[in-house]
């Protein structure tokens, strides 16, 4: 696929308010030293130039280069910089700065893909890399002296509003089927509502998804949960029978938009326990946690959270001393939010009191002071040690006194 030219259009001086960082001694570096490779022959691309069009404030740079890997490498070292080889496959190539690093990729042409991954072939026209990419708004380029090349009307779609794939929906999907999922979380981010080609397009493919690696996958779905508009996107997606090709078990969608509604920074793992709740094994012993591959931290804060917010949807002030004390901080806030979003009557502002003012103290014993009752060292300490816990949480954390008391008692009862 290939678009007819357009000229350069140099930015505004209202525009370069919004492009601040092109002056960052870092991009600056980076961005001279390819030029003195090739003059002209590199732009910035993507995230950063489609953020700035806008008006937000990009996370991360980017840019594209005629160069291959082994000049950019040579052109960065050149100039006293450091390179990493972080995609060689791909084309690129990581310039680093002042500890700033900047992606930089050679202009590529799809020649096969098989859906999950594509076979490139680098190329030196600036078109023929905008046409492989999957939404317009993020084929914008910018030159180092700041002017916009836009081939496929990126920079209209961005300020609208409007996510929409490069050329034939339904190719660019086919192209790679995660491009289904990146077409919700894009809309849900930059748009109030979906492109009705891209997402039929969505639709009719969603069994691609099947193809990809659970990683892929479940970092995607992640991304879509930790956005603010996360409802919208997740309706979309059960609508068109695309969540249930990622996860097929009923969808809680109430939940999650209580609780976007309430706390829009509400992360991915709080997200999958609003919207899934304790869904475990679907089938044949897969869990959620396994079948999105997530993280061991993001798996065991979705699943306390849960916990959590079972102690207090139903908890009074001692109930929620327990909770506190059981599943630390992080998880009590948390299982208030999933609490408040699956529709307790939980009073949040009063337990997050109870925990500020009210919180409980720590276990004072240790293994020595059942030694010291004559129980001789081993797992039968532990064993008791727990017993005695869980009593002194039972009764509300009493005194030492009471708590020597409470011991005394496991020990002699013990079986």
């Amino acid at each position: 696929m290939s678009f007819p030219e357009t000229q350069l259009r140099p930015l505004s001086a209202e525009e370069r308010v919004h492009f601040a960082w092109l002056r960052r001694p870092p991009v600056q570096k980076i961005a001279a030293a390819l030029d003195a490779r090739e003059p002209g022959g590199s732009r910035f691309v993507g995230g950063c130039v489609r953020d700035s069009v806008i008006g937000a404030t990009p996370k991360d740079i980017d840019i594209a280069t005629v160069l291959v890997p082994t000049e950019v490498i040579a052109a960065l070292e050149g100039a006293g910089l450091s390179a990493a080889p972080t995609g060689l496959e791909h084309g690129t190539v990581t310039g680093i700065a002042d500890h700033v690093g900047v992606e930089i990729t050679t202009l590529r042409a799809a020649v096969t893909t098989d859906g999950r991954r594509a076979t490139v072939a680098f190329t030196r026209d600036w078109t023929i890399d905008a046409g492989r990419r999957d939404f317009r708004l993020n084929a914008i380029y910018l030159t180092f002296d700041g002017r916009l090349f836009d081939p496929v009307g990126g920079a209209e779609d961005a300020r609208a509003g409007r996510v929409r794939f490069i050329g034939a929906a339904q190719d660019r999907i086919r192209e790679d089927y995660l491009r289904i999922l990146r077409f919700f979380r894009f809309s849900a981010r930059f748009a109030q509502g979906f492109d009705a080609e891209g997402l039929g397009a969505c639709a009719a493919e969603a069994n691609g998804l099947s193809i990809l690696s659970a990683e892929r996958v479940g970092g995607e779905l992640c991304r879509i949960l930790d956005l603010p508009n996360a409802a919208l996107a997740i309706d979309a997606m059960a609508a068109s029978g695309v969540l249930d090709a990622v996860w097929p078990a009923p969808p809680d969608r109430t939940s999650l938009r209580r609780l976007k509604e309430a706390y829009p920074a509400a992360p991915a793992p709080l997200g999958l326990a609003a919207l899934f709740g304790e869904t475990g094994a679907f089938s044949a012993g897969e869990s959620l946690d396994r079948a999105l591959r997530l993280s061991n931290a993001d798996g065991a804060r979705r699943k306390k959270a849960l916990q959590a917010a079972a102690a207090l949807a139903a908890a009074d002030t001692k109930g929620a001393r327990a909770a506190l004390y059981r599943f630390g901080g992080q998880a009590f806030e948390d299982g208030l939010m999933i609490a408040a979003a699956r529709g307790a009557a939980v009073d949040v502002d009063k337990m997050r009191e109870i925990a500020r003012t009210n919180a409980p103290p720590a276990f004072p014993f240790s293994g020595r002071h059942v030694v010291a009752l004559g129980i001789a060292p081993g797992p039968e300490v532990d064993a008791i040690l727990k017993a005695t816990e869980a009593r002194w949480i039972t009764e509300d954390f009493p005194s030492t006194e009471r708590l020597q008391k409470l011991l005394e008692e496991v020990v002699a009862h013990r079986g």
